[in-house]
């Protein structure tokens, strides 16, 4: 009989089960509802579960993402329970004949920013709901796309968010000698079904959102106002730049903000620019405080 062992991840709404040998060689696949899952029989079945949300099938192993209607501790035994017995009888963890080596057409575009050592690229399927940020290889546990991206001399960090990466490079090499190399990658890579952001392995603390919550509940009347002016106005505008931007903090005695500017934001040129003669003046007005200051932490 089968024995699927159980195992935990940084992700607490993230649930490993191993199986002892490979299940899925050269494809990792990602379902995230019951109309998706024409690849894996086994992952139908799960989804008629009620707290399955996520289903994911990669090398030796299945993990499932589960809503917060339910502890693991509750049901875990009963999933692996389900995983075992489904295969023991015969059924397929997946049509190998329906999903290997088929690729899923993506488009992917490239597009300039304010910042003119990133360059954004764009793909036509959502990549991430959690945007990730690479200074370096050595932070690219979360993002296997990022670690191969790495390999080519010239990319210096790369930042992913939605459905685009934007990639910052060294002075080595001109973007119009590499931006179609790039493109390529980025659309072989998507296109062969191989992992661009591992959910499993981001760092994330039980209740993330209900502690974001209370995080939020916590600030001053200012510092919340000041987070939902720059969700709601700001932040669209730079990611459509290949960019992010976060609240830190804000001092109400100096009436100064900080904030962390991410992706092609990070470094550019005309960040401060932006700084101070479009999110300084938008906060001043909506504020009506002609002292407030703002300044990136990482500009």
């Amino acid at each position: 009989m089968l024995k699927v062992t159980i195992k935990e991840t940084q992700n607490p709404a993230i649930m490993k089960f191993e199986f002892p040998e490979f299940i899925s060689r050269n494809q990792n696949f990602e379902f995230k509802n019951i109309d998706e899952t024409a690849p894996s029989p086994l992952a139908k079945q799960l989804f008629y579960l009620p707290f399955v949300k996520t289903v994911y099938i990669s090398g030796n192993f299945i993990a499932i993402e589960k809503f917060s209607i339910v502890e693991w501790n509750e049901v875990k035994e009963l999933l692996a329970e389900q995983i075992e017995t489904f295969v023991d009888k015969g059924g397929k963890i997946l049509n190998i004949e329906e999903s290997a080596n088929k690729k899923v057409p993506v488009t992917v575009y490239s597009e300039t920013t304010p910042n003119p050592s990133v360059m954004k690229f764009v793909a036509s399927k959502m990549l991430t709901k959690t945007a990730v940020e690479c200074k370096n290889i050595d932070e690219t546990a979360a993002a296997p796309i990022a670690k191969e991206l790495f390999s080519f001399p010239f990319v210096k960090e790369v930042f992913i968010d939605e459905n685009y990466v934007s990639i910052s490079k060294y002075d080595v090499a001109e973007w119009m000698e590499i931006t179609q190399e790039i493109r390529s990658f980025i659309k072989m890579y998507i296109e062969e079904g191989k992992t661009v952001i591992d959910e499993t392995q981001l760092v994330k603390t039980a209740n993330h959102e209900k502690q974001q919550e209370e995080y939020f509940d916590k600030l001053d009347t200012t510092s919340q106002q000041i987070i939902n002016i720059l969700e709601e106005y700001v932040k669209p505008a730079v990611q459509s730049d290949g960019g992010n931007i976060a609240f830190q903090s804000f001092d109400e005695k100096e009436k100064r903000v900080k904030v962390v500017l991410q992706g092609a934001c990070s470094g550019c040129p005309s960040s401060t620019f932006t700084l101070k003669n479009g999110i300084e003046n938008m906060l001043k007005e909506m504020l009506h405080d002609q002292e407030i200051k703002v300044e990136a932490v990482n500009g």
